[in-house]
């Protein structure tokens, strides 16, 4: 429990570092005004206080710093030339490297105006397998040593950092910049869906019932916001909310989630915490999307005001919380659970369309419909549903659910044209 705990808490922190330097990198600033900002965030996420962010180049091989804080003894600026065993030792580096009295020649030559000495942890920042720069970390507070929890989390931001580099060094003709940036944007997202996904397996690791729960969340919440026609960023909104929804329950006892038996009252408000603990966690976070936390603390929020914590009525419920509310509701129908067997797509589907729209918002179960559908006649697309579940449900009963919701939307009424005035 305890590896657990201190797991979640670097995934915490190394998003956390990701938020900070999301807005950074992409404003338009120098780079000599960003280097400082990505220095200081890997230190802290590192625990280091000595670090220097360096760029490479190859003509000729060195390492030149571009920001540097804390070493009383690093030169301004600091020179490190490479020969090229150096450079293949940095290029053919899997992650970061605790460095001791036996492998600072591996890593660096002793030309430049730096003591290699003063380095205990370094990072290659890598781009397609080439070197782009290194961050060089000196010593941590009290002189602790690197563990494996900071070296995988400085793993994980050193390509977000790396990709800055690489764009930087690439940035000759407009150009070149132009496309560069698009992709550095492009892939800054990509990083920020990996952490969001480590996230979501650390969430559903408390019993195996419910794992991989916020990962089809995710899947399904995205499906169902391009069946409303949602721009590609609320799409991105919605996959990391699913992401994240559940967080609170890295705080609910192991037990209730093994119960094969319903909750207790008590029991019962101990699980259903998880949804203001969770909002407890994520609000101190700046996201790129801020309706991450409520729909944390809402996605259990009920269109007739039966759901928790706050027992909202539909107009007070954000349409990204109607979504991920269907999106969870659906996965947890078709998954098994101690206490019964899972639901089959189509009976799942049923009762969706049965409880809506007076606990569910109609219109995202019709785009959950739309693309389940899209599963049942075989479109080309990536499928919505995962190998675990059958689809036992054909086109033309998803089209008679469909209608059927619809008549009920619009209460059997009638809406006639008037006739044109004389």
């Amino acid at each position: 429990m305890a590896v657990q705990k201190n797991n979640f808490r670097r995934l915490l922190r190394t998003v956390e570092t990701l938020t900070d330097l999301g807005p950074e990198l992409t404003a338009e600033r120098d780079f000599s005004q960003t280097a400082p900002l990505m220095l200081s965030a890997m230190m802290e996420a590192a625990g280091a206080r000595e670090g220097a962010l360096f760029i490479f180049s190859d003509k000729p091989s060195l390492l030149s710093s571009a920001a540097s804080r804390g070493f009383a003894l690093l030169p301004d600026p600091a020179v490190v030339p490479l020969l090229p065993k150096h450079v293949h030792a940095l290029t053919a580096a899997r992650g970061p490297v605790v460095l001791n009295e036996s492998t600072y020649d591996v890593f660096f030559s002793s030309n430049g105006n730096v003591a290699p000495e003063l380095l205990k942890c370094i990072v290659p920042l890598k781009v397609g397998g080439k070197l782009a720069g290194l961050l060089a970390l000196g010593r941590r507070e009290g002189d602790a040593l690197y563990d494996d929890d900071e070296l995988d989390g400085l793993n994980l931001l050193s390509s977000y950092v790396a990709l800055a580099v690489n764009n930087h060094t690439l940035a000759q003709t407009l150009g070149q910049r132009v496309s560069e940036n698009l992709r550095l944007l492009a892939s800054l997202h990509g990083f920020y869906d990996n952490a969001l996904e480590a996230f979501a397996t650390a969430i559903d690791v408390k019993h195996v019932n419910i794992h991989g729960h916020s990962l089809r969340v995710a899947r399904y919440a995205a499906a169902i916001g391009e069946g409303l026609g949602l721009d590609p960023n609320e799409v991105a909104a919605l996959r990391s909310a699913g992401y994240l929804h559940d967080i609170g329950k890295v705080a609910v006892d192991k037990y209730l989630f093994g119960k094969p038996t319903a909750l207790d009252p008590d029991e019962f408000r101990a699980m259903a915490d998880h949804t203001t603990v969770g909002h407890q966690i994520v609000s101190g976070i700046q996201f790129p999307w801020p309706m991450i936390p409520e729909v944390v603390r809402w996605h259990h929020e009920r269109a007739d005001g039966s759901g928790y914590p706050d027992s909202l009525q539909l107009d007070e419920v954000p349409m990204s919380v109607r979504i991920i509310g269907v999106a969870d509701t659906f996965d947890a129908m078709t998954s098994a659970r101690p206490y019964r067997d899972p639901m089959s797509v189509g009976g799942t589907l049923s009762e969706l369309v049965r409880l809506a729209p007076q606990k569910y918002d109609a219109n995202a179960v019709q785009a959950l419909l739309i693309q389940v559908r899209r599963d049942a006649v075989g479109s080309s697309r990536v499928p919505l549903l995962d190998e675990r579940m059958a689809l036992n449900i054909a086109p033309s009963d998803i089209d008679q659910l469909a209608a059927s919701l619809q008549h009920k939307t619009t209460r059997n009424r009638l809406f006639l044209a008037q006739p044109p005035s004389n």
